[in-house]
Formats: C-alpha cells, sequence, structure tokens
C-alpha cells in the first residue's frame, strides 16, 4: 500500500521549474456568508492573498482573481463568484484558461466529515458528499487533483449539515480560527514550494 502511495505522490508531486499553480478556496459569495463555516476556503484564499501583499480586485471567468509570484512560481488565487455548487464552472474555465495540469490545481474547503480544528490534504479523491467538490470534479471530468479540507465538525443536537455550514463560526470556534487559517496557509505556500507529499507529511494532523 506504501508503495502506491508514493506513487501516486510523485505522479502529483509540483514540478519546482517556475510552475503555474491554481490554489481556489470555495465558498459562497456576498456579505451575508461572509463568517459561515461554509466558506472557510475563501478565509484561507485571504490569508495566502495577505501574505502576498495582495488583493482580491480582478474577476476572470466569474471568479476574483490574483495573479502573483512565489519564489520561482506564478500563482493564480481564485474565489469563484458562484454559489458553491456552481464552483466547477469558475476552476474549471481558469483550469482550461491557463492549460494547468490537474496536479498543479489545489482546492480548499470545509469538510463536516473532519474534526474541528483539523485540516487535511490528498493528492485526489472523491467529493464526499462536498457539492463544491462534486461541481469541480464534474466540470473537469477527474477526481485526480490535490485538495485540502478544513475540519468544521458535524452538527451537534438535531441541527440539519445545511443549517450547520451556513452558520457562522461560534464565539467559542472564533477564538482558534484564526491558528487553522494561518495552517491552512502555511501548508498551502508548502505545497507550492515542495509539493503534495512533503505538504501531507508536515500538514496532516490536528493543530
Amino acid at each position: 500500500m506504501r508503495n502506491k502511495l508514493k506513487k501516486v505522490f510523485k505522479k502529483n508531486e509540483i514540478k519546482s521549474n517556475g510552475s503555474r499553480i491554481l490554489i481556489a478556496g470555495l465558498g459562497n459569495p456576498g456579505a451575508e456568508y461572509r463568517n459561515n463555516r461554509h466558506n472557510a476556503g475563501f478565509m484561507v484564499l485571504d490569508e495566502i492573498a495577505s501574505r502576498l501583499d495582495e488583493k482580491f480586485k480582478r474577476l476572470q471567468s466569474n471568479a476574483l482573481v490574483i495573479k502573483s509570484n512565489y519564489k520561482s512560481h506564478r500563482l493564480i488565487l481564485a474565489k469563484p463568484r458562484t454559489y458553491m455548487n456552481l464552483s466547477g464552472n469558475a476552476v474549471a474555465a481558469l483550469v482550461r484558461f491557463y492549460k494547468l495540469p490537474f496536479e498543479n490545481v489545489l482546492i480548499i474547503y470545509d469538510d463536516v466529515d473532519l474534526p474541528w480544528e483539523t485540516i487535511r490534504l490528498r493528492a485526489s479523491g472523491g467529493a464526499a458528499g462536498q457539492k463544491g467538490m462534486r461541481s469541480i470534479i464534474e466540470k473537469l471530468g477527474t477526481q485526480a487533483f490535490p485538495r485540502m479540507r478544513i475540519g468544521i465538525s458535524r452538527p451537534k443536537g438535531r441541527m440539519s449539515t445545511p443549517s450547520h455550514v451556513l452558520q457562522d463560526f461560534s464565539k467559542e470556534e472564533l477564538e482558534i480560527l484564526p491558528f487553522v487559517i494561518v495552517r491552512a496557509a502555511d501548508a498551502a505556500f508548502s505545497f507550492v514550494e515542495f509539493g503534495v507529499e512533503r505538504a501531507m507529511n508536515d500538514f496532516n494532523q490536528s493543530v
């Protein structure tokens, strides 16, 4: 099993020769959704943009886009302006426009199946019920692209999952959220610089 995983990582490893890399964070546009759990992907993209001293001002392929340099790489940061379940429209259009190999596309999104404060990177995989990822897989026609999941945990009590993800982070969660977002941004930069295997080894653990 370990040898099989090594082959997957090698195939999906980022090239270190000045590759163009798309990092897309998923969420819902609009001020009313800004602090929702479902917008964790947007929050990580904002942290990455802040570190690059950039702001999301340009609209391309129905996404807010930043183009910036990081070390030897050209980064394309994207926040789709569609709602979550149509994220694939914007992501696929950007992948086609920039002629990107799928291994140079990192998608960042929230996941109710992961414990709160946890991040997980994978080189490929299914949507596991996440509608934004389902849309991206459908539009790209493949599951073979890296992704980073931000754990937000399942709802407690009788609250439905849709209500949970569209609810703002709680007061207690907001005290910890900045540390989660910073760690996720660290993982994204590690992915860009060193590849998915190194990022997985370094960041696939609880915060």
